[in-house]
């Protein structure tokens, strides 16, 4: 068995024919990285601005990228790995630091992010592998990407990408919930942030937030992926990569202003702190208010977060995060009944700025802190051993009144509810990885081995009753007595620990992924309170044991084409109980998926075409004015998923996407609703919140030259069909149409050097509509139009 270093010792010794159209330089090294099967190493800033005139003819390695790096400065030095790092060639003394090589190649390898097209991702494998070669659907969203939409929310931030529905619950942002695939699983079985998933408990109040000022990029992957990760969602995971330290100076501060009363501030500052750059910092901070598009509801956030990275040595490197978040106010979180919202009830329609509880009683405060690093060392040329680790910590308090439905069938007032939570979560993760680089013959194989642990307590302080009711078309606010009913308390925990295996495999043109893990769970729930079915103390346990595994196969042609299909699994373990307080079973999801990228040869831009077919079952669902859940059934998903990302020219960027999901209740359990006697059968019908068609499509176009030198200019189309506003499938929520638009210019052209300016308005046409409904007594306003100006000074 040869070494990782060997083989690419003999691969560079050998000479191949190479064709690599004119690119930008970041482009034509990933082209011919790729093409010459080695690891090289560069950096964003060194290849920005610089094009590449290609490579056409007969070369060795050194001789290809002696080529293509021609007079940028630039040349590419040979490491004792193996590998290849792109340093300046005037300070060749001065070596790259190894952290930035190492975070760049971990976090998305040669491909720049310059712009919307990332070429890697890690989401997929735990390795950075690149998405034309990966046997699964990813989609990136960039920071620039990010930037130019304007997103407020990492739910915003995935407007453009198919398969996803990123506002099911509407023009609330307290929680970032997104319906992947069909599947509408909540906010917080799907994201993860740093490679580790978010601890927060989905059977409470308590949902961690990131807000996106913070982030780097979203990497979104498509289908069932416990292999890697444990428990997930059958639609997909949502992952967040953080801003991390820089080596080069960087100070940014920024204000933005906007309707609806929205006013922030924010700065981003890093650097090194030595003068052999081995530690860097970043600092980023964040204050934010809104007073949102509901009456008596407002939006705070205060965050800070400080970062330091430590390069021990070329080999070893180590990451301390904290992130620190004050919510105060959590904005509103509601639903108004289809008759009223979705047609004319006694002639009036209930308007999109509504709000059905207390303005002296409702409230919603988090806060949200969590400490974590990202340990790294290479062991030698073959293995490399990697550590996440991550705790957090809420709290979480809300009073809320609000609405469920008409008192009488032809009256104006609705019945009221009012739930009350005190809440505090407590939890860490920790993901241990041992990747190994080695050749069996002409294969490579990215072996990957892990064991990760992950532990959640949360305490859980629960009161209810019922209010007066509300008129819905003229609200007097004031009768905010409440009927107390009995207080429940629990302690939640969960526990799970899972091992993993991993083998990639590239030989010739074919790429293989296989993985394997099994999973040991224990959830438990103790009422700490008396309650009639259940003494104080009494404690419901649940331990499930669960294999999963994953398998691919992709072709890569020469001409950039490259067709795969993939089989992979998911469960969820319910932290839901029924009436009884007995655990439901974990939901199980199967994946078989088909699709083809293709990527011109020399460019990052990528074509996506997928077709999938998910089977879940044990899925759980619940009313909202009840404490408990109910099992009903399975579910089917399939469906055609298209998408473009294309850098068309030097300054036209476009995104382009379709969804095609048919989903439906493949087999039912009759549940008992809550009027006695109420029994339904929902087999073949389509579960609600789940459009069955959408699409979408973003420009940005940069003017460089002219009297136009500096504008910016960006716009965007949304479409999301109709969907079902019951399980019974007997109404349907509109189709509805979105325009988003940006302008930005850069006042460096008229003398102000480091200010730019930027204008996003979102549903610019103030198209009045409802984003879904989870039942007929609820169904989430749309976003109204805002707009914000966003100025910032870099220095």
């Amino acid at each position: 068995m040869l070494s990782l270093a060997e083989e690419t010792a003999a691969v560079a010794a050998s000479t191949r024919a190479y064709t690599i159209a004119p690119a930008p330089l970041g482009e034509a090294l990933n082209q011919f990285a790729r093409q010459a099967g080695i690891t090289l190493s560069v950096t964003p800033q060194q290849t920005a601005g610089v094009q590449s005139a290609g490579l056409q003819g007969q070369y060795s390695v050194e001789q290809g990228l002696a080529m293509l790096l021609g007079a940028s400065g630039l040349q590419a030095v040979a490491t004792d790995s193996g590998s290849y790092v792109v340093r300046s060639a005037e300070t060749e003394a001065l070596s790259l630091s190894a952290t930035d090589i190492r975070s760049f190649t971990l976090g998305n390898a040669l491909g720049s992010t310059e712009g919307y097209n990332a070429s890697h991702s890690q989401i997929a494998t735990k390795t950075s592998t690149a998405l034309l070669e990966t046997s699964q659907s990813v989609s990136v969203v960039t920071r620039q990407q990010m930037d130019d939409q304007g997103a407020q929310t990492v739910a915003q931030a995935m407007r453009y990408t198919p398969g996803v529905l990123t506002n099911p619950y509407g023009a609330t942002h307290r929680y970032d919930y997104v319906a992947m695939r069909g599947f509408n699983d909540g906010a917080v079985d799907n994201i993860y942030l740093d490679g580790l998933k978010s601890m927060g408990d989905s059977g409470t109040f308590s949902t961690m937030q990131v807000d996106p000022y913070f982030l780097e990029r979203v990497d979104i992957l498509k289908g069932p992926s416990s292999v890697l990760y444990g428990r997930s969602s059958p639609g997909g995971l949502v992952a967040l990569t953080s801003k991390k330290p820089l080596y080069t100076p960087y100070h940014q501060i920024q204000a933005t202003v906007g309707t609806q009363g929205q006013r922030g501030v924010g700065f981003d500052f890093s650097g090194p702190v030595d003068d052999d750059k081995r530690i860097a910092y970043r600092l980023i901070g964040l204050a934010d208010k809104s007073d949102t598009q509901f009456d008596h509801a407002e939006e705070k956030r205060y965050v800070i977060s400080p970062t330091v990275s430590i390069d021990f040595s070329e080999d070893t490197s180590l990451t301390l995060q904290a992130y620190l978040q004050h919510d105060p106010e959590g904005g509103y979180h509601g639903g108004v009944p289809a008759d009223g919202a979705l047609h004319k009830r006694n002639g009036r329609r209930i308007s999109e700025h509504f709000f059905d509880g207390e303005p002296d009683v409702d409230g919603y405060s988090r806060d949200q802190k969590s400490f974590s690093y990202q340990f790294e060392h290479r062991i030698n040329d073959v293995f490399t051993a990697r550590q996440n680790f991550r705790y957090q910590d809420s709290k979480v308090n809300i009073d809320q009144i609000y609405s469920y439905g008409w008192t009488t069938p032809t009256s104006n007032q609705l019945n009221r509810y009012y739930t009350g939570g005190d809440e505090r979560l407590h939890a860490f993760i920790i993901d241990n990885m041992l990747q190994a680089d080695v050749f069996t013959g002409s294969a490579k194989h990215t072996l990957l081995l892990g064991a990760d642990y992950q532990r959640r307590k949360t305490v859980v302080d629960w009161t209810s009753g019922a209010v007066a009711p509300l008129d819905a078309f003229d609200p007097a606010y004031g009768n905010d007595a409440i009927d107390y009913y009995s207080p429940t308390s629990y302690l939640r925990r969960l526990e799970q620990t899972g091992v993993y295996a991993q083998d990639l495999i590239e030989w010739d043109q074919w790429r293989f992924s296989l993985g394997l893990r099994h999973d040991w769970v224990t959830t438990s729930d103790e009422n700490r309170i008396a309650e009639a079915a259940r003494p104080q103390g009494t404690e419901i346990e649940d331990k499930r044991t669960k294999t999963t595994g994953r398998a691919g196969v992709l072709y890569l042609f020469e001409n950039g084409i490259a067709p795969y299909l993939s089989y992979s699994q998911s469960f969820n373990p319910n932290s839901y109980s029924d009436s009884a307080g007995n655990p439901l079973a974990p939901t199980d999801g199967t994946q078989l998926e088909a699709g083809l990228k293709y990527q011109p040869p020399g460019t990052d831009n990528l074509f996506t075409a997928s077709v999938f077919h998910i089977e879940q079952e044990n899925l759980a669902s619940k009313l909202p004015q009840e404490n408990f859940y109910r099992p009903v059934g399975a579910v089917r998903s399939q469906g055609l998923e298209l998408e473009a990302h294309l850098q068309l020219t030097d300054n036209f960027k476009l995104l382009g996407s379709y969804t095609l999901t048919d989903i439906e209740y493949s087999k039912s359990m009759p549940s008992t609703l809550s009027t006695p006697g109420n029994v339904i059968d929902n087999k073949s019908n389509s579960p609600t919140q789940a459009p069955k068609h959408m699409a979408s499509l973003w420009g940005d176009y940069a003017f460089d030259s002219g009297a136009l030198d500096g504008l910016r200019v960006g716009g965007g189309v949304r479409y999301v069909g109709y969907s079902w506003a019951d399980a019974e499938n007997t109404m349907k929520v509109p189709s509805y149409t979105l325009f988003d638009a940006s302008v930005g210019y850069d006042l460096g052209k008229v003398g102000l050097k480091g200010v730019d300016v930027r204008v996003n308005a979102n549903n610019l046409t103030n198209e009045s509509y409802v984003a879904s409904c989870a039942s007929l007594s609820f169904c989430y306003m749309g976003e109204e139009r805002n707009v914000n100006a966003t100025v910032s000074y870099q220095f």
